[in-house]
């Protein structure tokens, strides 16, 4: 059935939907199956995205018709279509009257992903109206917080060094808490890794106070304050809280110091939402394990990074994973720079709309997946600045003299960009530096071909 007739309007103007502010925008990459049009799947897929069906029913009114979804733009040249979605569709919290992201998924990305006459359809970007966007938690806290507790400016505090525990499944309750002090000894930062819980050769309790014992002494050895991000993730809520309460009775004085990281794409958004609400004054670690099976450049359905690190602000992540943009292990661009703007800017454009965020707070870049002090300047050139949380675990434990030296090579090369001086002579007076040459040679000899005259290291 062609509804083509109901769900496209091509002379609606995108700039007076965006100044009406009754409508959130998505634009979607679509083709439609041989034999279907690319107007007429393009109105299908709206109408299932709102008040459609594959028949006429009775029940339609004039009321229902002025809440469709409206195709208002088409360029099948370039497989791009454009869909306004009107705000009262998504639905609200009977609780409080908040918007939820589940709702935003349900209508965006839902039934429209498996309709016979698409080929493929993925969400590049969305805009938000004002009237819709305050209804979001938006970030409680964020790199500011942690800034203050390491007792740095709360203004261009600077990269935060951290560092995954290798490997992510295997170590028992004594030797993870062993290397959480080794890196400490030299860095800020630690996390868990996704899978790690409460294992049997690992249980969570056991592994939380060994932790928390093994930070206390660390900051008295350095006289430095340090940083752990605990995973929460868990199917039931009340499984998440009381994960999330067991961790800061434990950590006790310095509960502050502590992040809950939560799985985000394959716990949901009522997980996020969880940890945002019952612990607000906590730094809220989005983990986005899992999300390439939708937003890898390979898939064709579903949504992009993008659009799934603009989803975790408005849910409140304080910070969410990003990749390295092309500097590490993990797929990326250096353009995906996009991304961090997206999440650190109040106002930020992406592939196709403008967002004012309005004073929601900004939510951290965390960078992850084969960093090491080699690569960062790099990394940071591109970012145009350091304040991203850094989490290297081979860049740290893959340093030939261990996690202190791998931390302070980290530091050290944040300390050489700052300053403006190239990294191989800032190696020179830089021991640990000087080592991470040695240790990541690869790198050393593709990024900085003439270390090893400057560093007198023979070949």
């Amino acid at each position: 059935m062609d509804q083509s007739g109901r769900y496209v309007n091509l002379k609606l103007q995108e700039a007076e939907l965006i100044s009406g502010g009754e409508h959130v925008l998505c634009a979607y990459i679509m083709r439609p199956k041989t034999g279907h049009g690319f107007v007429e799947t393009a109105a299908h897929f709206a109408a299932e995205s709102s008040t459609g069906t594959n028949v006429e029913v009775c029940t339609t009114d004039d009321f229902t018709r002025g809440v469709d979804a409206l195709v208002y733009h088409v360029d099948e040249a370039q497989e791009l279509m454009k869909i306004a979605y009107p705000v009262a569709l998504f639905d609200r919290n009977i609780t409080d009257g908040r918007a939820m992201i589940a709702s935003f998924l349900t209508l965006t990305i839902g039934n429209n992903q498996g309709m016979g006459d698409v080929e493929y359809a993925k969400m590049h970007d969305f805009y938000v109206p004002p009237k819709l966007l305050t209804l979001f938690d938006g970030p409680a806290v964020n790199i500011t917080e942690m800034w203050r507790v390491l007792g740095r400016p709360t203004v261009n505090g600077g990269l935060v060094v951290g560092t995954i525990i290798k490997p992510k499944l295997g170590l028992r309750p004594q030797p993870f808490a062993d290397a959480c002090h080794a890196f400490w000894l030299g860095g800020d930062f630690i996390k868990n890794d996704e899978p790690q819980g409460n294992q049997v050769f690992a249980p969570f309790k056991e592994t939380i106070r060994l932790v928390a014992d093994a930070m206390r002494r660390a900051q008295d050895e350095t006289g430095q304050a340090k940083l752990f991000s605990a995973n929460v993730t868990a199917d039931d809520p009340w499984e998440i809280v009381a994960r999330g309460e067991y961790i800061l009775e434990t950590f006790g004085e310095n509960a502050s110091h502590v992040a809950l990281l939560v799985d985000g794409y394959v716990a949901g958004p009522a997980a996020v939402t969880t940890v945002r609400r019952r612990f607000p004054g906590q730094f809220l670690h989005y983990h986005r394990a899992g999300h390439g099976a939708v937003t890898s450049p390979q898939a064709k359905r579903g949504y992009t990074a993008f659009v799934l690190s603009k989803m975790a602000r408005l849910q409140g992540a304080s910070g969410i994973h990003t990749g390295t943009m092309g500097f590490g292990k993990m797929e990326g661009e250096a353009s995906d720079r996009a991304i961090a703007y997206m999440l650190e800017r109040d106002i930020a454009d992406g592939p196709y709309f403008r967002q004012e965020w309005l004073g929601l707070k900004a939510t951290t870049p965390i960078i992850s997946g084969g960093m090491n002090a080699l690569r960062l300047p790099g990394f940071f050139e591109n970012l145009g600045h350091a304040n991203v949380i850094q989490t290297s675990g081979g860049g740290a434990f893959g340093h030939l003299d261990g996690p202190v030296a791998g931390a302070r090579s980290l530091r050290q090369a944040w300390e050489a960009w700052s300053a403006g001086v190239d990294l191989v002579d800032y190696a020179r007076d830089h021991g640990e530096l000087a080592r991470a040459f040695a240790s990541f040679q690869g790198d050393a000899d593709r990024l900085y071909p003439r270390w090893r005259e400057v560093l007198q290291v023979a070949a």
